[in-house]
């Protein structure tokens, strides 16, 4: 005996729909946090290059200025000394001009002009003028002969030992500048004494 038919189109619409395990949600459990976009990550790479190269940027602009100011400090003191240079020299030429002047009180002096009256009073100034300049005169009778500021007009002698005799013109230098060398006639001067073994000399 067999129970009442069943429509098939009614128990089709009542049958609950199919529900596939995977996609049902577990309780108890949250979901999983969506992941970063490529954007966030390209910008937060781009923040740490920016703050890695501000850096770099402070210390280049640190460096160059460093540079800079040591290349201005090297350019005053070069241009300190080439400024102390130029007054030494334009100094220089001034005062080799007025040795001629020198040249004829040396010969007033030599000739007892000098000795007295306004004349010597003139001469002293001068003098005193140009030594308190940095004017040095060089080359007196039986100083070592140097060919660097001697100029020899004459040698006399086997020239063993040269030095200075007679001078005919005196020469000047101002600080290390030559300015005029000496005039002078080279003669031998006398040989050093021989030491003895003993500590005395041949003479004694």
């Amino acid at each position: 005996m067999t129970g009442p038919e069943t429509d098939p189109a009614t128990a089709t619409e009542e049958a609950p729909p199919a529900t596939d395990a995977a996609d049902a949600p577990v309780d108890g459990a949250d979901a999983a946090p969506a992941p970063e976009s490529d954007d966030t990550v390209d910008a937060a790479i781009d923040d740490a290059v920016a703050d890695v190269t501000g850096s770099d940027k402070e210390s280049e602009l640190l460096a160059d200025l460093q540079r800079v100011h040591a290349e201005y400090a090297n350019y005053r003191r070069r241009a300190e000394r080439e400024k102390v240079s130029a007054q030494q020299y334009g100094k220089g030429d001034l005062i080799k001009s007025l040795l001629p002047v020198l040249d004829d009180l040396d010969r007033a002096r030599a000739h007892g002009d000098l000795e007295a009256g306004p004349l010597r009073a003139v001469a002293d100034k001068i003098t005193e003028t140009l030594t308190a300049a940095g004017l040095a005169s060089f080359g007196a009778e039986g100083d070592e002969f140097d060919p660097a500021l001697h100029e020899a007009v004459q040698h006399e002698g086997q020239g063993s030992n040269p030095v200075i005799g007679t001078v005919y013109r005196q020469g000047f230098r101002l600080g290390d500048r030559v300015l005029r060398t000496a005039m002078v006639v080279v003669v031998d001067g006398p040989e050093p004494a021989v030491q003895t073994p003993t500590g005395q000399t041949d003479e004694e």
